[in-house]
């Protein structure tokens, strides 16, 4: 497999996932909902902004106009959505079926940096693998400009 092959499917992993938590934010919104910090006011909303969101910027990371977009976008909502893990850990807040294991809050922590290293290369944000160097300018082009100088 090619790098840009592993970036390809990179891509759709973190595109679908976010797509798919996305659509779960509307489908079955209430473990999202007790996992948001008491500070923040309007805790359903709060979700369902956060989900459609999520399926914007996951389906945007599979189309190429909106890729580098969709991946700023989705850095954006893992900064905005990282209280949340942080509420879970802190106030040891389990979902339902999760079992009550406090390693299992601290292995979110960390994921949610390697969710963001998958959007940033995905996206082609970082490190930028598209950029193709500019050509070397060519002797006669040089000779040209020193020609157009003496005028």
């Amino acid at each position: 497999m090619t790098l840009r092959n592993a970036q390809i499917c990179v891509r759709y992993l973190v595109g679908l996932s976010f797509a798919w938590v996305g659509i779960t934010h509307f489908t079955n919104p209430d473990p999202f909902v007790l996992i948001m910090p008491p500070f923040l006011p309007w805790h359903l909303a709060l979700v369902y902004i956060s989900g459609f969101f999520e399926i914007a910027g996951g389906l945007g990371l599979l189309y190429k106009p909106t890729r580098r977009m969709a991946g700023w976008g989705l850095l954006a909502l893992l900064v905005a959505v990282y209280p949340a893990n942080i509420h879970m850990l802190v106030n040891e807040v389990y979902l339902e079926g999760m079992p009550k294991e406090k390693w299992l809050l601290w292995a979110r922590m960390p994921f949610q940096f390697v969710f963001a290293l998958g959007v940033l290369w995905s996206a082609n944000i970082w490190p930028r693998t598209s950029f193709t160097p500019p050509e070397p300018p060519s002797p006669q082009s040089i000779a040209e400009k020193s020609e157009n100088s003496k005028l």
